[in-house]
């Protein structure tokens, strides 16, 4: 195959049976490890069944960065034409513009190779299925620094939300954010809307506030929260609102990976640590850390009196962020 000029020629890669064509594949996404769009297709198979089980059915936004990480960045819902017909979707409706989409969901690793074929970097599931969109089945805790909140706080307040978690009998499944902070997902029954879970991670990321008041916040407006603390944003589980996957690369320079993690892992882990170039090697020796997620199904029926005694309290809920 004879390449363009200024590019390399393309190559095609069999994934579980079905051939993706990768073009240009030496294009150089990561200019400061030197990872081309190959490379990262590559460490999305070796991650395969872990990537695969954190979008299974989900709808999935995609973060692509069509020159790399020097060009721009283009957040993308609807699956553009020309997709192969065996690439799952799932309808999807924007209300503030009365518009539909087409999402990608992802049922098997090919899709996702075909992904990152359109220059994806970045992968951002619901946390809803396709089966029951506005039903989250996963409430997601996001421990989000402030700028000036060093990885220390963010472990200290780690181990207190695993010691509320323990306490309430939900089970977390913690990773790096592949930033600065950490994630802790707990599967629920998709039984409640959007709303209502975002109501429940209020109440918790609040019973975390009130363990550790000098170093995390719940403050709504970003302007009122002290610059070194930890927020515990619950904004995560409303509707449309979606984090980075468990194994998804994140668009920073060292292709720093959203990273599972085991609980005793977590003192000693650094972000850093994880990028494309050593979670291959880490996958092949732990396997998915997440594997038993779906196993572990929590009822958020006490996240939802703690919002209520808040609630007698005179908390406030604070508004939803703006849908789209």
């Amino acid at each position: 195959m004879t390449a363009e000029k200024g590019r390399s020629p393309a190559v095609e890669i069999e994934v579980d049976g079905r051939m993706v064509r990768v073009s240009n594949p030496d294009r150089v996404y990561f200019p400061a490890i030197g990872a081309t769009k190959l490379d990262l297709v590559e460490y999305h198979l070796s991650v395969g069944d872990g990537i695969v089980r954190a979008l299974y059915e989900r709808p999935c936004m995609l973060h692509r960065f069509p020159e790399g990480l020097a060009g721009e960045k283009v957040h993308q819902k609807r699956i553009p034409r020309g997709a192969p017909p065996w690439l799952e979707t799932v309808r999807l409706h924007f209300p503030r513009y009365d518009r539909y989409a087409d999402e990608l969901c992802v049922t098997e690793l090919a899709a996702v190779a075909w992904a990152v074929q359109m220059s994806t970097v970045e992968f951002h599931p619901w946390n809803s299925r396709r089966g029951h969109t506005e039903m989250p089945d996963e409430w997601r805790i996001d421990l989000d620094p402030m700028p000036d909140c060093d990885f220390g706080r963010v472990r200290r307040v780690a181990a207190i939300a695993h010691e509320v978690l323990d306490e309430i009998g939900a089970t977390g499944w913690p990773k790096t954010s592949g930033g600065r902070g950490l994630h802790i997902y707990v599967r629920i029954a998709p039984e409640h809307d959007f709303a209502e879970v975002r109501l429940a991670a209020l109440a918790f990321a609040r019973e975390v506030e009130r363990r550790a008041p000098d170093e995390v916040t719940t403050t709504w407006w970003r302007k009122d929260r002290d610059p070194a603390a930890l927020f515990v944003d619950y904004n995560q589980n409303a509707r449309d609102h979606t984090m980075a996957a468990a194994y998804s690369v994140r668009g920073v320079p060292d292709a720093r990976v959203s990273a599972p993690l085991r609980w005793d892992e977590i003192d000693e882990a650094r972000p850093a640590d994880f990028t494309i170039r050593t979670m291959p090697g880490r996958f092949a020796e732990c396997g998915d850390l997440h594997k038993e997620i779906d196993d572990a199904v929590f009822d958020i029926a006490p996240l939802l009196e703690w919002a209520e005694r808040d609630a007698r309290g005179g908390a406030e809920v604070p508004p939803e962020p703006e849908r789209t």
